[in-house]
């Protein structure tokens, strides 16, 4: 699920702490106590607590426990750190979040709106700790998590894995048992698509052709040598 959304699952007493997906890797990184949390442009949320693990940033209010708030981090397509005044009243970790939808559906930066009905609508929160000074430690962390979390990049290997080397040319054509010989040192890498051969068989095929039609002008050379 891309974008914002509800976090309720806890484990342990008071307050409690977020339940992981341990099972696929999932790690507790950093907690931040005493944070305060702002959606889009709403009120800040307060008091409540920051955990950033390998997969997901996750808020938890301290004194509700059926209120917290989740994104992936494949989700967040940015993140910095904000000091300036006229941005927002006080120092905070600015991030922006991919909710999937187009412009004109999600929230924006003005709107408020129903929490229940538009929290999937949301494109940018703030992260706002008691205590400034971790904003750098907070940021390092959110860096690091993203680097674990590389945006996959859709038909990559299928549009572009085009090298294969002159062997595998070579064994391709082997099962034809072609009475014609190349050269295997290949210099330049020659590819297909998704263990496609067709290209690599094109190929060949014109090394074959060519080979033929170079054998057929010297025999018409020779022929004619002959006759004079």
């Amino acid at each position: 699920m891309s974008g914002l959304r509800f976090f309720v699952e806890r484990t342990g007493d008071g307050a409690g702490q977020p339940v992981l997906d341990a099972d696929n890797g999932e790690e507790l990184m950093h907690v931040q106590p005493g944070t305060a949390i702002v959606l889009g442009s709403r009120q800040p949320e307060s008091p409540g607590t920051l955990y950033i693990t390998t997969k997901q940033v996750v808020w938890l209010s301290d004194t509700d426990r059926s209120k917290g708030y989740a994104v992936d981090f494949l989700s967040v397509s940015l993140h910095a750190v904000s000091r300036d005044p006229e941005a927002y009243q006080d120092p905070c970790l600015y991030a922006q979040i991919d909710n999937g939808l187009e412009d004109d559906e999600s929230e924006g930066s003005t709107d408020g709106g129903d929490e229940s009905s538009d929290l999937s609508r949301i494109t940018e929160l703030r992260l706002v700790p008691s205590d400034p000074n971790q904003l750098d430690t907070l940021f390092q962390i959110f860096c690091e998590c993203a680097e674990l979390n590389p945006e996959p990049i859709e038909g990559e290997e299928e549009e572009h894995n085009w090298i294969f080397s002159a062997d595998q040319l070579e064994n391709q054509e082997a099962e034809e048992e072609s009475e014609w010989t190349f050269s295997q040192n290949l210099t330049h890498s020659i590819g297909h698509s998704n263990g496609d051969h067709d290209l690599a068989h094109t190929v060949l095929q014109l090394q074959i052709n060519d080979q033929r039609f170079e054998d057929a002008e010297e025999m018409d050379s020779d022929s004619k040598n002959g006759h004079h």
